[in-house]
């Protein structure tokens, strides 16, 4: 035990409490009262021991900690909910560690009532966006969703492991991943046979690619469509990704979401934006899911980060257009053309002000 009330190790793809369920009569649901990265929030049985298998985790310790039980009266829900954990309200942290537990749908005989969350953020309350009811559409799930906001006594939950998530989870278990092969089989592809997925519209503040448009200019003139995800519902998305043959993307959420509905026949590469070990995980996605080797191709002229701030995801990478065209050259991407025009200080200098610095590497 490490001070948070966990005893057990990290969810594993291969074995463990991961791939159990239990059912708790009674349980108890404990959600945050503060935004933190590492909260008191969870599930307690009805004698007040801690339901462990519902804890939230994420590389190698769990963010969600043993809550206390709360004194006074609690709401109450009745009948047989699924626990689904944690609900996210970012897009690529939603796919990948809101959706974990929802194998439990399948592994247990009994019909349910509905599908129990807390928030992540307390002050995003019940909110649930249009997207996220889409996700859970195409996966096939026609029940309510409840986002318990204050303690709540459940009549019957079913609490089944983390199946996926970040770490060594992110393989999936195989309860998890046969889940999932039913998710968007219903969207025919449409959309051309190679797509650039595009970070150019999100702006730079939470980190990105300076020379995106330039890339995309030349992109485009070898049939690439440059296609921002945000812009269209998942639908028209997992279209445009079963579509395609070849994939070109800036390291990112939405290859999460392609790692759903991909297959081995398709390439993909990543161009790096920044040094994170977040780009593992989206390559170990796609090889455990889609059987599909994901080329990573790291050509930046430099790393640059925010003066006075610590939070790498927010880098911003320079390219480096003569390497990066060489590298989709090499790896069959683009075909050969004349070398692409550098980008010099000058132009990067007039993005970024005064507000970014190198990083060293």
């Amino acid at each position: 035990m490490d001070g948070t009330g966990i005893t057990q190790d990290k969810p594993r793809p291969d074995g463990g409490w991961s791939h159990e369920i239990e059912d708790v009569p009674g349980a108890l649901v404990v959600p945050p009262t503060e935004s933190a990265f590492r909260q008191a929030a969870g599930v307690l049985r009805a004698d007040g021991s801690h339901c462990e298998t519902g804890a939230f985790w994420r590389n190698h310790r769990p963010l969600t900690l043993t809550p206390d039980a709360p004194a006074g009266e609690v709401e109450t829900l009745e009948g047989r909910w699924l626990w689904a954990g944690v609900l996210w309200v970012h897009f690529g942290h939603f796919l990948v560690e809101s959706t974990g537990r929802l194998w439990g749908l399948d592994a247990s005989q009994q019909e349910f009532d509905g599908i129990l969350y807390i928030p992540k953020r307390p002050a995003r309350g019940e909110e649930i966006a249009g997207w996220q009811r889409a996700f859970w559409g195409l996966a096939g799930i026609d029940l309510p969703v409840h986002v318990a906001t204050a303690p709540t006594r459940v009549e019957t939950l079913v609490v089944p492991g983390q199946g996926f998530g970040l770490g060594e989870i992110i393989s999936g278990t195989p309860a998890f991943r046969s889940f999932m092969t039913r998710f968007a089989e219903d969207i025919a592809p449409d959309g051309p046979e190679r797509l650039y997925i595009s970070r150019s519209k999100l702006g730079l503040s939470k980190g990105g690619l300076i020379g995106e448009e330039r890339l995309e200019h030349e992109l485009a003139a070898q049939g690439y469509e440059i296609f921002h995800p945000q812009d269209h519902d998942l639908p028209t998305q997992i279209a445009r990704y079963k579509a395609a043959k070849q994939i070109l993307a800036a390291e990112g959420s939405a290859l999460h979401l392609f790692g759903f509905v991909g297959r081995s026949d398709q390439k993909v590469a990543m161009v790096l934006r920044r040094q994170s070990g977040a780009t593992d995980m989206i390559a170990e996605h796609l090889r455990s899911f889609c059987g599909i080797e994901t080329v990573q191709i790291e050509t930046l002229q430099r790393i640059l980060k925010k003066k006075g701030g610590y939070k790498k995801r927010h880098d911003l990478g320079v390219i480096h257009m003569e390497q990066l065209r060489q590298a989709l050259v090499a790896n069959g991407f683009i075909e050969d053309t004349a070398p692409w025009k550098t980008l010099r200080w000058g132009d990067v200098r007039r993005v970024i002000g005064d507000k970014y610095e190198p990083r060293k590497r």
